[in-house]
């Protein structure tokens, strides 16, 4: 395998953290940018010491002068308690940091890989969401920041990609899961696993029968380097998920389950503006071009993520 050059943006954050360790096991030299609004270094302690291991703090809508052969594009809030602290500047990360990643990509003449979103799809018509589907986003709503920006961000990857001839590589992520998630996060799987292992009411917004897809994380980072290393050109966009498709009351059910002794309730409150019903990915464009599937089953990735977050409470 070869050894490369390789940049990690957001690379402290939860998905990052797991792509830099990685990359690391992989034999490549990694640069890991993170400018710690949501990222931990706690999250790549183990990796400090690593003699192909650098941190640099940074905010990426600042320009970035480095050379590299890989770019991955991580650096964005991805949970809505996060991106909406500053929504303003969660836009300024997916469109300015975009241009700054795709200009230093352009000048290293690297192949650079954008971490989209299922959030493109807004609240889908279409289900299960092919790639071909245009999504049905409030470009004026609270989530619009993210939403919208990654939209625009994939809109300048695939501008550079026909103006500059830049190799680009876009994965729209569906819902993802495991180690390294942020306790406070406001995302729904560490929500029900911290508050369940507290003792406390497990939430559940609307009537839980909204549906979501869970991806373990290892999974997701299977198919990033897949899909960067792809030897046909393949750019996507494609979806990287889990297609089993659960409700949020399923959820909520599953998580006490493994947690035997949790004296925790649900209670229901109303429904966040614009929160998607349905979200199931259609994987069939990530088997035809990547022979890309996930493996691990909803049951064995709660699990090891109610573990991870047993140790971080203690």
């Amino acid at each position: 395998m070869t050894k490369r050059k390789i940049l990690v943006t957001g690379g402290a954050g939860f998905i990052g953290s797991h792509l830099c360790r990685r990359l690391l096991a992989e034999g490549n030299d990694v640069m890991c940018v993170d400018s710690l609004f949501t990222g931990s270094k706690d999250n790549i302690l183990d990796l400090l010491d690593n003699k192909r291991f650098e941190f640099i703090r940074h905010d990426i809508c600042e320009p970035l002068t480095l050379e590299v052969e890989q770019i991955y594009n991580l650096a964005c809030p991805a949970s809505p308690v996060h991106y909406q602290f500053n929504p303003v500047h969660t836009t300024k990360t997916s469109v300015n940091g975009m241009i700054n990643m795709l200009g230093l990509a352009r000048r290293t003449k690297a192949t650079i890989l954008q971490a989209s979103t299922s959030e493109v799809y807004g609240d889908p018509e279409i289900h299960p969401q092919p790639e071909s589907y245009w999504g049905r986003v409030n470009p004026i709503g609270p989530r619009a920041c993210y939403d919208e920006g990654k939209r625009c961000a994939e809109t300048l990857c695939f501008d550079y990609h026909r103006q500059h001839k830049l190799p680009v590589r876009v994965v729209r992520i569906f819902n993802t899961y495991g180690p390294n998630m942020h306790p406070n996060d406001g995302r729904v799987v560490s929500n029900f696993i911290v508050q369940a292992l507290q003792n406390k009411d497990i939430t559940i917004y609307g009537k839980g029968n909204q549906t979501r897809s869970f991806q373990y994380v290892d999974d997701l980072v299977n198919g990033m380097l897949l899909l960067m290393n792809n030897k046909t050109g393949f750019t996507g966009p494609v979806n990287i998920g889990n297609p089993d498709e659960f409700t949020i009351k399923q959820l909520a059910e599953k998580v006490l389950k493994l947690i035997p002794g949790s004296k925790s309730k649900l209670i229901y409150k109303p429904l966040p503006q614009d929160d998607p019903r349905q979200r199931q990915p259609d994987i069939a464009l990530a088997k035809k071009e990547l022979g890309w599937a996930p493996t691990i089953k909803l049951e064995e990735g709660l699990r090891k993520t109610v573990e991870y977050f047993r140790s971080v409470l203690k």
